[in-house]
């Protein structure tokens, strides 16, 4: 039967060093990082019909055309296109101003119905 060894208790410093070196130009943990401009995590509070909405287009271009989009890939391209529309944003003082202007500028809804 084999002996177990004891096992010596690490200073709380030593438990965060690293254990082995990194090389330069090897693959680090997690998944590696895809985009080409800075960024910034933020959390965003969304309706439930709205995730809903997201989860069915994400998984609707995928049984379309294989790819495989994200909710944060949909939310910035929205975004993008939002602001590349040239959509005068500044007069809406609610949601639903919004709503209804970039919706407007869709021809999709009509001001003042």
């Amino acid at each position: 039967m084999t002996r177990r060894r004891k096992s010596v208790p690490l200073k709380s410093a030593d438990i965060f060093a690293r254990t082995k070196r990194a090389a330069s130009g090897t693959r680090r943990p997690g998944r590696p990082p895809v985009h080409e401009e800075a960024w910034t995590k933020v959390t965003v509070v969304l309706f439930n019909r709205q995730i809903v909405f997201l989860d069915r287009l994400a998984a609707n271009i995928r049984a379309q055309s294989g790819a495989a989009i994200s909710r944060a890939q949909l939310l910035r391209s929205l975004i993008d296109a939002v602001a590349d529309a040239d959509i005068d944003l500044t007069t809406s003082t609610s949601e639903a101003d919004l709503k209804t202007t970039i919706l407007a500028r869709l021809g999709r809804y009509r001001l003042g119905s």
